[in-house]
């Protein structure tokens, strides 16, 4: 009972396909959930953000804009 060479050939690169395919989807959805949960920008830094430009902000404006860029992450996902 040998098989081919060629079969075996075969069933190596359908499974090394197969498994770049599943990583790449699984880190992918990984990445997102964790950046979901972790946002990279938080109201610490744009709070020192505004205050090296010059703006004094006050909680309402950092709220605001935390607000619209959880809401900008928000329609880049459902895309």
């Amino acid at each position: 009972m040998t098989l081919n060479i060629g079969l075996v050939i075969l069933i190596a690169v359908l499974a090394l396909i197969i498994g770049l395919a599943a990583g790449f989807f699984l880190a992918r959805n990984s990445m997102k959930s964790y950046l979901a949960k972790n946002p990279p920008i938080s109201e610490e830094m744009m709070k020192s953000m505004m205050m090296s430009m010059g703006q004094k902000p006050s909680q309402k404006k950092l709220n605001q804009m935390m607000a619209q860029m959880k809401q900008q992450s928000e329609q880049a996902q459902k895309k």
